[in-house]
C-alpha cells in the first residue's frame, strides 16, 4: 500500500473516531480564552491562525497552484506574507512566477501596513481598503481576478452571517474549478460561549450559518471534510469550500 493510501485511510477513520473529534472540539473551546492563536508569526509577522489550519492551506496552495490568493481581513498582515511565501516558494519549484496575493481590510493600520510594505515578499502583495461586501470594492476585486486561471480565496474578516453570506455571493464565484473558498472562524457556531461577549456574531450568526446559506443554492461547490478530518484543529469547521463543478 502507498503511503498517501495509508494516509488517506488514517484521514477516512478521524472522521469515524468520535473520541478524538470530541477531544479535539475540547481543546479548541478550551484554547480560545487564553487566545492560542495569537501566539505565532510568519516570517516575522503576526498571523492569528492556528498551525492545523496553516498546514492545511500550505497543502492547498500547493495542490491548487494558485495565480492569485484574495483575502479579507488583514489585520497585521502575516495570512498575506504566509500566502505570498507560498507562491514564492510554487515559483521556485516551476509555478507560475506573477502569482499573487490581494487583500482587503476595512481599516488597514499604519503601521500594519508600514511593516507589510518593508517586507521582502510584499513584491508578491497588493492591498485594497474598504469594505470587503462594497460594490466599488469587489468591482476592484473582480477586476484584479479577470483572465486568472487559477483563483484561491480566503474569508477571514467580519464575522456576522450577512457579512460572510454577502462576502460568498461576491467572491466565492471567482473561484475556478478545483480550488478553493475557505471561510474562517466558523467554529464560532460550536464554541459561542467561548467568544468575547462584545462581538456582533454567536452561535446561530456567523460563518458556519453562512456557509450553510450558501449552499442551499450553490451546488458548484461541497464542504471538504477530509481536510478537517485530517487537522482536527481548525477554526474552520464546515469552511473548507471546494469548487467541483
Amino acid at each position: 500500500m502507498s503511503f498517501e493510501k495509508e494516509v488517506e485511510e488514517r484521514v477516512e477513520e478521524n472522521g469515524r473516531n468520535e473520541e478524538l473529534k470530541a477531544s479535539a472540539l475540547n481543546f479548541m473551546q478550551a484554547s480560545l480564552k487564553p487566545q492560542y492563536s495569537y501566539n505565532f508569526s510568519w516570517l516575522g509577522r503576526p498571523i492569528i491562525q492556528y498551525p492545523q489550519d496553516m498546514a492545511a492551506m500550505q497543502q492547498i496552495i500547493w495542490e491548487v497552484q494558485p495565480d492569485l490568493i484574495i483575502e479579507t481581513g488583514i489585520a497585521h498582515g502575516g495570512s498575506l506574507i504566509f500566502s505570498a511565501s507560498m507562491l514564492e516558494l510554487n515559483a521556485v519549484c516551476g509555478g507560475n512566477a506573477d502569482a499573487e496575493v490581494l487583500g482587503i481590510d476595512i481599516d488597514i493600520r499604519p503601521h500594519n501596513k508600514e511593516a507589510i510594505e518593508a517586507h521582502p515578499m510584499f513584491k508578491r502583495i497588493s492591498m485594497i481598503e474598504g469594505s470587503s461586501i462594497a460594490p466599488e470594492i469587489i468591482s476592484q476585486v473582480h477586476k484584479k481576478a479577470r483572465g486568472k486561471e487559477r483563483v484561491l480565496v480566503f474569508l477571514d474578516s467580519n464575522h456576522t452571517h450577512d457579512h460572510v453570506l454577502e462576502e460568498l455571493t461576491a467572491y466565492a464565484e471567482l473561484v475556478t474549478l478545483g480550488s478553493y473558498c475557505v471561510v474562517y472562524d466558523s467554529i464560532v457556531e460550536d464554541t459561542a460561549e467561548m467568544c468575547p461577549s462584545d462581538r456582533p456574531w454567536g452561535k446561530g450568526n456567523n460563518p458556519k450559518t453562512a456557509v450553510w446559506e450558501y449552499l442551499k443554492d450553490h451546488s458548484e461547490f461541497q464542504i471538504d471534510k477530509g481536510i478537517e478530518n485530517k487537522i482536527l484543529i481548525t477554526v474552520a469547521p464546515d469552511g473548507y469550500l471546494k469548487r467541483v463543478r
